[in-house]
């Protein structure tokens, strides 16, 4: 299976319009991929909290339609990072959108945790409530958002839905690009899953971004990692590892404490 983790540099002096046609134009140029990942908010930057409600648009609004358009031209899935949603009620969401190659909708995944302790985001957006899981013709994948990768927990909600490959767009600032990889990488071990995890480049409000998209197999090992500005990550990888490792070494069959929360596969 190959994936392309496409991690966009946000530059405050390119509008979003702009952008949302380059990174179509980038999807396009992914044709032979069996998996394209975008980052988290790469519409606004995962910083520019004054832009969200601005920013703003519908589920099925212009990104999603530029974006469904870009997977069905490329033939190929597409995890189009998120975009900040305006619910009918008027509620803000970070949501991730799937598509299919075909370009339909294939999943839709609200953010759980909300990054900011009690600003920004964690008070702007609204949470989400559901684990979503996509099922590929290659593998199961399983939607986190940046910050919900500390929580450990969601994923292992995820693996109990059937998840093999974990699939994570950020906007991770790099003032702490070391937990982005430790983490990245404990999720993959204790999970004997794939990580795809995709951040983003250049400076949101003021905030310079991580970058280094990486990506872990089960046994934590780095398959492929990015550097710090906009780039395009591609790697194969065999999604078979997945029950080879968890059936070598089936630590998973030992848990004994778990998690149930309500689940939504696309």
């Amino acid at each position: 299976m190959r994936a392309s983790l496409l991690q966009i540099a946000v530059d405050e002096g390119e509008s979003v319009e702009s952008r949302r046609v380059r990174v179509a134009s980038l999807v396009r140029e992914q044709a032979g991929a069996d998996l394209v990942v975008l980052p988290e908010l790469w519409t606004t930057g995962a910083f520019a909290y004054e832009r969200f409600a601005e920013e703003a648009e519908p589920l099925e609004g212009p990104t999603y339609e530029a974006m469904a358009k870009a997977a069905s031209d490329a033939g190929v899935w597409l995890h189009a990072g998120s975009i900040p949603e305006r619910d009918p009620d008027g509620a803000l969401y970070n949501t991730s959108l799937v598509f299919s190659p075909s370009g339909e909708p294939a999943a839709a995944y609200r953010k759980i945790h909300r990054f900011g302790f009690d600003k920004g985001e964690a008070v702007l957006m609204g949470a989400g409530s559901e684990l979503v899981t996509v099922r590929l013709p290659e593998t199961v994948i399983g939607l986190g958002t940046c910050y919900d990768l500390r929580f450990p927990e969601l994923f292992r909600g995820l693996v109990d839905a059937g998840a093999e490959t974990l699939v994570l767009p950020a906007g991770w600032p790099e003032r702490r690009r070391s937990h982005w990889t430790l983490l990245a990488q404990a999720r993959a071990v204790e999970n004997q899953s794939f990580v795809l995890a995709c951040g983003t480049a250049g400076t949101h409000a003021g905030v310079p971004q991580a970058g280094h998209s990486i990506v872990v197999d089960p046994w934590g090992e780095v398959l492929a990692e990015a550097g710090a500005g906009e780039q395009v990550l591609t790697v194969d990888f065999d999604p078979a590892k997945v029950a080879v490792t968890r059936d070598q070494f089936p630590a998973l069959k030992d848990r004994v404490l778990g998690l149930e929360r309500p689940h939504r596969a696309g």
